[in-house]
């Protein structure tokens, strides 16, 4: 359920939002929202790739698709 999952600051909503919008190119470190970035990478919903770039897990882009875009939840948290 939603309320199970660590609460997302605007900021870091917006920062998941933009890694999506990256896709496969990926989100560089270094700009204004680097510690957000940081911070969902520690929550394990974006990875820093060997290129330095942040990519979406499957779990960010679930999360991104329920706290972000509004969708319903997949089955595993009915």
């Amino acid at each position: 359920m939603v309320w199970d999952d660590p609460y997302l600051e605007t900021c870091c909503r917006a920062a998941l939002h933009r890694v999506m919008l990256a896709g496969s190119l990926g989100r560089p470190d270094g700009l204004k929202d680097g510690a957000c970035l940081h911070r969902l990478a520690g929550m394990g919903l974006v990875m820093q790739r060997d290129d330095g770039r942040f990519g979406a897990t499957p779990e960010g882009v679930t999360r991104h698709g329920s706290e972000v875009l509004g969708r319903a939840a997949d089955s595993r948290r009915r």
